[in-house]
């Protein structure tokens, strides 16, 4: 999975808070991005930005009416996960890095993942 620029990350994070798809109208308003020179974003930014995400398939568009809207095609949580994996499939020693996550992890993030393996191991 590819990844975010700051602006990217920054629609991202308000398509994953929204239920609704949103235009880009929408998301330029509400998230009150601000380029390099304090001026507001322009809708074609928001719109070249859209489209970007769209190809790296982090979002649908809905073509049926204009203006079109957009969706996230992940969750958060579905992509920090394709994130995770990504790092371990680039790892040579996947048992070395799992060791060294699983030891830098919080008593109730350990408990967490025990309980998670177990509901695995019994399905």
């Amino acid at each position: 999975m590819a990844s975010l620029g700051e602006l990217e990350r920054s629609v991202m994070e308000m398509l994953w808070t929204n239920d609704a798809a949103l235009t880009a109208n929408e998301l330029r308003d509400t998230l009150a991005v601000r380029d390099g020179s304090g001026r507001v974003v322009a809708t074609t930014t928001m719109l070249t930005v859209l489209s970007r995400l769209e190809r790296k398939g982090f979002v649908s568009r809905s073509r049926v009416m204009r203006p079109h809207r957009y969706r996230a095609l992940l969750s958060r949580e579905e992509h920090t996960a394709e994130l995770m994996h990504e790092v371990l499939d680039q790892s040579t020693d996947r048992a070395a890095a799992l060791a060294r996550f699983v030891g830098t992890v919080s008593e109730g993030e350990a408990n967490t993942l025990r309980r998670l393996l177990d509901e695995l191991a019994h399905h």
